[in-house]
C-alpha cells in the first residue's frame, strides 16, 4: 500500500441521486418492490433514501471508544442522548434524537409545506373567534378598570356650560392655602421653650454665622462631619483635631466684586471707555444659551469622526471641508470652523465652493484676503470676483475690481451687467457697446444697450442683435415696441409677422402659449400695440380647425384671468372676425365688455352685434338697458323700436318696452304697450306683467278684472292664481282666498309655491292643523321638495314643538341629502358647540350650495371670527351673485365690522350683480310699495331690517 498516494475524493462518499453503476458501459440497474414500494413503477429512477455511511478515521474511531468507556459501558450498550441546550437545533431537534441523522429529502420538504398551509388555514379560521375575545376581554377590562379620561368624561362635559364670570371666581390654590394658615387656623399657638446650651451659644457667638471651616471649605459644602466632630448645630465646624479655622464670606463677596470689576475694565474700550459687554444683559444673554443634551454631544462626536475620515482619506473633497466647517460652525465653535475651512483651501485650492464658504467664515478684516488668495488660485471664478465685489464698501473700489475680472473674463455676461449698474447712462452706454462685442450672443446686453441708444441708432443695435441672435424672439418685441413708442404703428405688425415667420426658417418652435405671455408682458409694459399684433398674428397659429372657437375662448379667459384685458379684447375681435354669426361670441364679448370695458365699447360692441345677429333677442335688450342706464331714454326706444321690426312677436321685447317706459314714469305708454302686447303676442307672463302694472298704480278692481280674464285663457299659469288670491288678500277676502289657493293646487299641482302659500295663510288664521295637512299633500303631489320639507320644520319651530320640528328635519335631510337650504337651516337649529360639526357635515354634502356658505358665513359672526366671516361671505357672493340675501347680510356685517370703503366695495359689487332671488330679498323687492326701487335702495332697507346672527 502506498501511504504517501493521495485519497481520491469520492471514495467512501455516498452515491448521486439515481446513480446506477456500470450504466455509461451499457450496464442496466435493477430495482425490487422493496427498494421503491407499490406506488412505483419499475422503470423509475431509484433515489436513495439513506446515504452510505461514511468511513471513519482513525481518530474517529478512538474518539467513539474514548466516549464509550467514559461513560463506564461496553461498546454494544446503547449511547446515551445528549439532550443539552447546546446540543439542540430548531429544525432538527437533538443530536442525538431518532431522526435527526437522516437527510432531509424533498418528501419532508413538501410535507412541511402542507402542514404550514394547514396550520395557516387554520389561524385564519380562529383569527375572527382570537380577535372578538380579545375585544370582549378588552371592554370588561375598560370596564372594570376604566381609564382617568373617561371617569371624569361627564364633568368635563359639564365644564362647557361653565360662565366665564363663574371661570374668573375661582380662587387659587396658593391664596387658599396662605388664607387658611394664617385666617382660619383655630389651633391655638404654641410655645416651645428654647434649650438653655442654645441661648448660651448664640450669646457667644453674636446670632450670626459668617464664617465657614477649612474642612468644609475642602469638601465644597454642607457634608456630615467625621466622627469625633461636633454637631452641625454648632455655629462652626471644627476639624477632627479639634482647631477652628474659619474664612469670612464678606471678604469672600469682596473679593468676588472686585475680580468682576477687574475683568470689566480689561474688556474695555480703551478710547472711549465703554465696555463691549452689555452689563444689564449680560446674564440674559448666558440664559439664551441652551446647552446641547447628552444625545446631541453623542452625533456631534460621530459627525466629526466620519468626516475627519472623510478629510483624511479623500482631502481633495471640497464638500467634505465645507460640512466640517459647517458642523463645528453649529455646534458654536467658529474659531474651529475657520480654521477647518482654512485646511480646506490649502487642501482643495481649485474647488470654488470652498473658497466662498471661507469667505463667508472668516472675519470682516480678514475676508478680502481670503478673497484675494482665492482668485488667485481661481483666476477665472466668477462667483469669487463677485464676492469680492460685494465685500468693496465704496463704489469706486468696485467698478476696479469688475474691471480687473473682466481682464481674466471678458465673456461673463454677469460681470459686464454688474459694471454697467455702476454707472451712468452715457458711460453705460459705452460700455455695453464693448459688452456687445466681448458677448455677442447676450440678449440681455443687446436689448439694455438698445434702451440706452436713440431711435435710429436703437434699429441698428437690434438689427445687430439679430445677425448674431437669429433665434430669439425678444429681439424682435423689442423692436416692435420702439415703433410702437415713435409712433410707427404700421410696422408693428410687419415686424411680428416677420418674427415668425424668420424664426420658423431657423428652426424655432412657435409656442403660442409664450407668445401670448409676451402679448400680456406688452401690455401691462403700456406696448397696446404690440401686444394686440402679437395676438393678431399668434392667435391663430398651430390650431386645428375644429378646436379653434373652444381654444380661442380658452385664450380670452386666460387673458382676462392675468389682467390683461386688451389681448382678450383682440382675442375676441379675431375670433367675432372669423365666426361673425356665432351667437355666444358676440354674448361673450359683451359681457366682457360690460365688465371690463366702457359703455362706449360696449356700445359699439352691440351695434355691431344687431348687424350679423339680429334674431338674437338678448343682444338688443342689452343695448337698450344701456342706453337707459346712461339716461338717453330716447336713444333706448328707437333701439327697442329697431329690435321690434327684427322680432316682431318676442315676449321679451314687449317687456323691455313696458319696463322702459313704467320706469321712467309714462304709466299709460306702458299700459298701451301691454294691450297691444296682449293683442299680438298675448302670453301668459305678459297677461301678469298688465295685472301688475294695474295692481301697482292703485286699480285693483282692473287688475281683478284682468286677472280674471286671463286665468280663462291660462288656467295652468300659477302665477296668476297667486295674484288672484293675494288681491283677494288685499281687498279682505280671505274665504275667496283660501278657495283660489284650493283651485290652484288643484289646477297646478306641480308648483311649489302656491302650496307654501296656501299653508301660510291656514297658519296665519292659526289652523296650524291644516296647514300641516297641506305640506303632506303638497310632498305627496311633489315628493323630495326642500322647500316644503323647509317649510314643515318652521311651522313646529313657530308652535314650540322643538322635539318634532328636529324630527322633521331629520326626516327632511334623509329625503333630500344634497338640500342646501335643509343643512342651511339645520346649522342653526343646533347649539353653539354643535354648529362647527354640522357646517362640516353640510359642506360635506353640498360643498358649492351658497346657502350653505352663507350660513358659514354668518357662523362665523356670530363667533366674532371677522376675517373668516369676511372670507366666507366674499366666497357665497362668487358663486352665487343673483342670491340678494347673501348680499344684504354682506352688507349688513360689512357695516358693523368694516370700514367705509369695503362698506362702498360690497355695495358697489352688489349694483353690478342685480340680485333677484333669496328668501328675504324678494320679500321686500316684490312688496308693491317697492315696485320702483333701485337695487341699491333694497339693499340698504333689507339689511337693515335683518337681524343679526346668534
Amino acid at each position: 500500500m502506498n501511504i504517501g498516494k493521495k485519497k481520491k475524493a469520492f471514495i467512501g462518499a455516498s452515491a448521486p441521486l439515481g446513480y446506477v453503476p456500470g450504466l455509461g458501459r451499457g450496464a442496466h440497474g435493477f430495482t425490487t418492490r422493496s427498494d421503491i414500494g407499490p406506488a412505483r413503477q419499475a422503470s423509475d429512477v431509484t433515489d436513495e433514501r439513506h446515504a452510505r455511511p461514511g468511513r471513519r478515521t482513525f481518530g474517529q474511531q478512538a474518539a467513539a471508544e474514548a466516549a464509550k468507556q467514559g461513560r463506564g459501558g461496553t461498546g454494544d450498550e446503547p449511547e446515551e442522548e445528549d439532550l443539552n441546550d447546546t446540543n439542540y437545533d430548531e429544525f432538527n431537534g437533538y443530536g442525538g434524537s431518532l431522526f435527526s441523522s437522516g437527510p432531509y429529502d424533498q418528501e419532508d420538504e413538501e410535507a412541511d409545506k402542507v402542514y404550514d398551509e394547514i396550520d395557516v388555514h387554520m389561524d385564519q379560521r380562529r383569527k375572527t373567534r382570537r380577535e372578538d375575545r380579545i375585544r370582549e376581554e378588552m371592554e370588561k377590562f375598560r370596564q372594570e378598570r376604566p381609564k382617568i379620561s373617561q371617569q371624569f368624561s361627564d364633568l368635563k362635559r359639564g365644564l362647557g356650560e361653565v360662565s366665564k364670570e363663574q371661570w374668573e371666581s375661582l380662587p387659587e390654590t396658593g391664596s387658599i392655602r396662605q388664607k387658611r394658615t394664617k385666617t382660619t387656623s383655630t389651633r391655638p399657638d404654641r410655645y416651645t421653650p428654647i434649650p438653655d446650651s442654645v441661648i448660651e451659644r448664640s450669646a457667644s457667638i453674636g446670632g450670626v454665622t459668617a464664617s465657614l471651616d477649612a474642612k468644609q471649605q475642602k469638601f465644597g459644602g454642607f457634608t456630615t462631619p467625621f466622627p469625633g466632630t461636633m454637631s452641625v448645630l454648632n455655629s462652626g465646624f471644627t476639624t477632627p483635631g479639634g482647631s477652628r479655622s474659619t474664612i469670612d464670606l464678606q471678604q469672600m463677596g469682596d473679593a468676588r466684586n472686585s475680580m468682576l470689576g477687574v475683568k470689566l475694565d480689561q474688556v474695555s474700550d480703551s478710547v472711549s471707555g465703554q465696555t463691549v459687554v452689555d452689563p444689564k444683559g449680560y446674564l440674559t444673554d448666558l440664559n439664551s444659551m441652551v446647552p446641547n443634551s447628552g444625545a446631541d454631544i453623542e452625533d456631534v462626536k460621530k459627525a466629526r469622526l466620519l468626516l475627519k475620515s472623510v478629510t483624511s482619506s479623500n482631502p481633495k473633497h471640497g464638500p467634505g471641508w465645507i460640512a466640517a466647517a459647517r458642523l463645528e460652525e453649529v455646534t458654536g465653535a467658529m474659531q474651529s470652523a475657520r480654521t477647518m475651512i482654512l485646511h480646506g483651501t490649502e487642501s482643495c485650492t481649485k474647488v470654488e465652493d470652498v473658497w466662498m464658504e471661507a469667505i463667508r467664515l472668516m472675519q470682516p478684516d480678514q475676508k478680502k484676503s481670503v478673497a484675494a488668495n482665492g482668485l488667485r488660485h481661481l483666476p477665472n471664478s466668477v462667483k469669487l470676483w463677485v464676492k469680492a465685489t460685494e465685500l468693496e464698501d465704496e463704489k469706486p473700489a468696485k467698478r476696479r475690481v469688475l474691471k480687473k475680472a473682466l481682464e481674466q473674463i471678458p465673456n461673463s455676461v454677469r460681470l459686464w451687467k454688474s459694471l454697467v449698474e455702476l454707472h451712468d447712462p452715457e458711460e453705460a452706454r459705452l460700455l455695453l457697446g464693448r459688452a456687445t462685442e466681448c458677448c455677442p450672443t447676450s440678449t440681455e446686453l443687446w436689448l439694455a444697450l438698445a434702451r440706452l441708444e436713440t431711435y435710429d441708432n436703437a434699429r441698428k443695435v437690434l438689427n445687430k442683435a439679430r445677425e448674431n441672435i437669429p433665434t430669439d424672439r425678444q429681439i424682435w418685441v423689442t423692436a416692435a415696441q420702439l415703433e410702437e413708442a415713435n409712433d410707427n404703428i404700421p410696422m408693428v405688425l410687419k415686424i411680428v409677422e416677420r418674427a415668425v415667420t424668420s424664426l420658423t426658417n431657423n428652426m424655432v418652435e412657435i409656442n403660442r402659449d409664450h407668445w401670448i405671455e409676451d402679448a400680456e408682458k406688452c401690455e401691462k409694459a403700456s406696448s397696446i400695440g404690440t401686444a394686440q399684433a402679437i395676438i393678431q398674428t399668434i392667435i391663430g397659429h398651430n390650431v386645428e380647425e375644429e378646436d379653434r372657437k373652444h381654444t380661442w375662448m380658452e385664450d380670452a379667459e386666460s387673458c382676462v384671468a392675468h389682467g390683461a384685458y386688451d389681448c382678450a379684447r383682440a382675442v375676441f375681435a379675431h375670433a367675432l372676425g372669423v365666426y361673425p354669426s356665432k351667437k355666444s361670441i358676440w354674448l361673450r364679448a359683451a359681457h366682457f365688455e360690460k365688465s371690463h370695458g366702457s359703455r362706449e365699447s360696449l356700445e359699439t360692441l352691440l351695434q355691431k352685434a344687431v348687424t350679423y345677429c339680429p334674431k338674437v333677442e338678448v343682444l338688443w335688450l342689452m343695448g337698450a338697458k344701456s342706453k337707459w342706464l346712461a339716461g338717453d331714454v330716447p336713444a333706448a326706444r328707437s333701439i327697442l323700436a329697431l329690435a321690434f321690426q327684427a322680432n316682431p312677436n318676442s315676449e321679451d321685447i314687449w317687456l323691455a318696452a313696458v319696463k322702459l317706459e313704467s320706469e321712467n314714469n309714462e304709466d299709460e305708454r306702458a299700459r298701451r304697450l301691454l294691450q297691444k302686447a296682449r293683442e299680438q303676442a298675448g302670453t301668459a307672463r305678459v297677461w301678469m306683467k298688465s295685472v301688475k302694472l294695474e295692481w301697482v298704480l292703485g286699480n285693483i278692481s282692473g287688475a281683478v278684472q284682468m286677472v280674471e280674464k286671463a286665468l280663462t285663457l291660462y288656467p295652468d299659469a300659477p302665477k296668476l292664481w297667486m295674484m288672484q288670491a293675494q288681491l283677494a288678500l288685499t281687498l279682505g277676502g280671505v274665504e275667496k282666498a283660501r278657495e283660489y289657493y284650493s283651485l290652484a293646487v288643484k289646477k297646478c299641482y306641480n308648483s311649489v309655491p302656491l302650496w307654501l302659500q296656501l299653508s301660510a295663510l291656514e297658519e296665519q288664521c292659526g289652523n296650524l292643523t291644516k296647514a300641516r295637512s297641506v305640506l303632506e299633500r303638497g310632498l305627496l303631489r311633489n315628493p323630495r321638495t326642500p322647500e316644503l320639507w323647509l317649510q314643515s320644520v318652521r311651522i313646529e319651530e313657530r308652535s314650540g314643538n322643538s322635539s318634532v320640528a328636529k324630527t322633521n328635519m331629520a326626516k327632511a335631510l334623509q329625503d333630500c341629502p344634497s338640500a342646501g337650504t335643509l343643512w342651511a337651516h339645520a346649522i342653526f337649529m343646533e347649539s353653539r358647540k354643535q354648529r362647527k360639526t354640522k357646517s362640516v357635515d353640510a359642506l360635506k354634502a353640498c360643498e358649492h350650495d351658497s346657502h350653505v356658505l352663507l350660513t358659514v358665513a354668518k357662523m362665523m359672526w356670530a363667533e366674532r371670527i371677522t376675517s373668516k366671516a369676511r372670507d366666507w361671505f366674499g366666497r357665497t357672493v362668487k358663486i352665487d351673485p343673483d342670491l340678494g340675501d347673501a348680499w344684504a347680510y354682506y352688507y349688513k356685517f360689512e357695516l358693523k365690522h368694516g370700514t367705509e370703503e369695503q362698506q362702498q366695495a360690497v355695495l358697489k359689487k352688489a349694483v353690478i350683480a342685480e340680485p333677484h332671488h333669496g328668501e328675504e330679498w324678494c320679500k321686500v323687492s316684490k312688496t308693491i310699495a317697492n315696485w320702483r326701487k333701485k337695487t341699491e335702495e333694497i339693499l340698504r332697507q333689507l339689511a337693515a331690517s335683518l337681524p343679526e346672527p346668534l
